[in-house]
C-alpha cells in the first residue's frame, strides 16, 4: 500500500536533504516508492518533485559521475535550503517558537528515522547534520492527532467516538477538519461536523478509540479566511486561569513576555552569566508545565509552587 501524501514528501525531502552526492532515479524508486509500478512511480515522483519546489525547496539535478553526464540524479543543497539569519521583534520570535513546538511530534520524528534507517542500510553516505535544518521539535501526546493531523494535509473525512464531560456514552461524529491547533494548552481539531451542519471543535483528549479517515482525499475544500485559532478561541470551552511568577533570561521567553502583565527587569537570577528578568502573567495552568519545560534553562517558575514542583519532579525523573 503506498505511503500517505504527506509521509511520502517527507522521505523525499529527507533523503535528498542528506545526500552528499545525488542520488540516482531508480535508487529512490527502490527505498522509497518500492510497490510502485514503473509508469505509477513515474508519476508519483514528478508531483512530488514539483510539489516541493513549489514550496521553496530548491531539488537539484546533477551528475551522479563527472565522466558519464548523461547519468543524473538528485539531491537538495543544505546550503540552498537553509534559512538566512533571520532578526525578529519579541512578539515574532513568540509565533515561530509555538509553531515550532509543533514538529516535535514523534510521528515526524519517526519518519526522519526511518528515511535515514533505510538510506544507511543501503550504503548511502547521508549527513545527518544538515537535518538540524528541518529538526521536528514538539510533542503531541494525543493518540488521534496522527490522522487529524494527515487528514487535514490531505482534506479528507474523518469519522471518531467523542465524549463529552458529563455524557454517559461516546457519540460517533463525522467532520471534515480544517485544521488542528493547540489552544490553552489543549490540543483541539477544527472543522465542519457534518451531522450538525456547522463548525465546531473538538479536543483531542475526548476522542475514545482511533480516528478513522472516510472517503478520498481532496473531498472538500475549507472555507476562505478560515481562522481555526479564532474557531477555537471562540467555541472551545473556557479554561481557569492562573498567576505565574517566573524567572526568564534577558532576551529569551518571548512566549511569556508576549502577555505578561507586568515585567521587572535586572533580578537577581539563578546564574550571573546573565541578565535576568521577573515575569508575571495570568494565563491557563493547562500546559504551563510544558511551555516551562519547553524554554529550558532561560526560564524558571517560582509559583505556583504545585506547577514548580511538578517540573522539579519531572525533571528529577529524566536525571535519574
Amino acid at each position: 500500500m503506498p505511503a500517505p501524501k504527506s509521509e511520502r514528501l517527507l522521505n523525499l525531502l529527507i533523503m535528498l536533504l542528506v545526500q552528499r552526492r545525488p542520488i540516482a532515479k531508480d535508487r529512490i524508486r527502490e527505498l522509497l516508492y518500492p510497490d510502485s509500478r514503473p509508469d505509477a512511480f513515474e508519476k508519483m515522483f514528478e508531483r512530488d518533485k514539483d510539489e516541493l519546489r513549489s514550496l521553496g525547496v530548491p531539488v537539484e539535478v546533477a551528475s551522479i559521475d563527472p565522466l558519464f553526464e548523461d547519468e543524473v540524479g538528485y539531491r537538495i543543497p543544505p546550503e540552498a535550503f537553509a534559512l538566512p539569519d533571520i532578526e525578529l521583534t519579541p512578539e515574532e520570535a513568540a509565533v515561530v517558537g509555538i509553531a515550532s513546538r509543533v514538529w516535535q511530534h514523534a510521528t515526524m520524528a519517526q519518519a526522519t528515522t526511518d528515511a535515514v534507517r533505510k538510506l544507511s542500510a543501503a550504503g548511502i553516505d547521508v549527513d545527518l547534520d544538515a537535518l538540524e535544518i528541518a529538526q521536528p521539535l514538539l510533542t503531541a501526546e494525543e493518540p488521534a492527532f496522527e490522522t487529524c493531523w494527515i487528514a487535514v494535509c490531505e482534506r479528507m473525512a474523518i469519522e471518531f467516538d467523542y465524549k463529552r464531560p458529563g455524557a454517559d456514552n461516546a457519540l460517533t461524529r463525522h467532520v471534515q477538519p480544517w485544521g488542528v491547533v493547540r489552544y490553552s494548552g489543549r490540543w483541539y481539531v477544527v472543522g465542519h461536523d457534518s451531522d450538525r451542519g456547522a463548525e465546531r471543535v473538538f479536543r483531542l483528549s475526548r476522542v475514545q478509540g482511533p480516528v478513522r479517515t472516510v472517503g478520498p482525499p481532496g473531498a472538500y475544500d475549507v472555507p476562505p479566511d478560515t481562522d481555526v485559532r479564532e474557531i477555537a478561541r471562540r467555541l472551545a470551552p473556557p479554561t481557569g486561569t492562573e498567576h505565574a511568577v517566573l524567572l526568564v533570561r534577558h532576551g529569551a521567553g518571548h512566549v511569556f513576555r508576549r502577555n505578561a502583565d507586568r515585567i521587572e527587569t535586572g533580578v537577581a537570577g539563578p546564574d550571573h552569566h546573565s541578565a535576568w528578568d521577573r515575569v508575571e502573567i495570568t494565563r491557563p495552568a493547562i500546559g504551563l508545565a510544558d511551555d516551562v519545560l519547553a524554554q529550558g534553562s532561560d526560564v524558571v517558575l517560582l509559583e505556583p509552587v504545585a506547577v514548580r514542583q511538578r517540573i522539579i519532579d519531572r525533571l528529577e525523573l529524566v536525571a535519574r
